[in-house]
């Protein structure tokens, strides 16, 4: 048996170390990006950069529009082997009828997950109860440290009580330009990261507030190896879906989305 053992671990030795996943695989991206275009452009901007997972903004599919219109769409979709795997950010009330028609949307359009940034803490009970009936995760979106979901902490604890199926869409540029480190925000959210918001940005000293500006992904401050080995670890399924909030890099989003695929490719395993 000893025997054994050691030439199992002489093959091992020699097989080398198991392959991580790759998280090429888990791309997607944020149409916010691709807001100079219609959808038409947008199909098309998808499948030529291999990229399968679109959250889409209203702009591109409107869940306010007549059902015969976004169905439409989503038949492009399916016949280019792309889907709209989320939408956001998306509008909320307090009125649960009308934020039962964003489920009913995500519902017809098969979108297991809704993006949100209530403006009021009490959004949350309706969003709650429709997302047990419509079984429709719905992830909180962070925008700067001003914003009513900028601090972790904020959000760890609103989500403390609520509905394992409401949790996070941890826009890393954001977190980044808080002084914050997307792997440790990660970390603390204990597997309630739905989705991430794959940008990077860059934080300036001024005499007044900081600035912070978008970067190529990989070439701003976010240590987005970090996370992407925390990913790994953690065995994340979600998507990483592409984003800019920069207006330059939207006007001429092709080398933005590439290098962003390259980043990635290079780094993600």
């Amino acid at each position: 048996m000893k025997h054994i053992r050691r030439f199992v671990a002489a093959l091992l030795l020699l097989a080398g170390p198991l392959a991580a996943a790759d998280l090429s695989g888990q791309l997607g991206i944020q149409t916010w990006t691709l807001r100079n275009m219609d959808f038409d452009q947008v199909v098309a901007f998808a499948k030529k950069q291999g990229i399968t997972n679109l959250q889409v903004i209203a702009k591109h599919i409107d869940p306010n529009s007549p059902r015969e219109e976004y169905m439409k769409k989503k038949a492009v979709l399916d016949a280019n082997g792309l889907r709209a795997y989320t939408f956001g950010v998306a509008g909320t009330s307090l009125d649960k009828a009308q934020n039962r028609k964003l489920f009913q949307f995500a519902k017809d359009m098969g979108i297991s997950l809704i993006i949100v940034e209530p403006g009021d803490f009490a959004i949350f009970d309706n969003l709650e109860e429709l997302a047990k009936e419509f079984d429709i995760r719905v992830a909180i979106h962070n925008h700067g440290i001003r914003s009513l979901y900028g601090n972790p902490l904020v959000v760890r604890t609103l989500l403390k009580h609520r509905d394992p199926r409401i949790g996070v869409c941890m826009d890393a540029g954001w977190i980044t330009s808080t002084g914050m480190k997307p792997a440790a925000v990660f970390r603390d959210y204990q597997g309630r990261v739905f989705d991430i918001h794959l940008k990077d940005k860059k934080v300036e000293k001024t005499q007044g507030d900081d600035v912070a500006m978008d970067t190529l992904i990989g070439e701003g401050q976010g240590q987005l190896t970090d996370l992407f080995a925390e990913l790994r670890k953690a065995n994340w399924t979600g998507i990483l879906s592409i984003e800019t909030d920069s207006d330059a890099f939207a006007r001429s989003p092709e080398e933005f989305v590439s290098k962003a695929k390259a980043y990635v490719a290079a780094n993600g395993h």
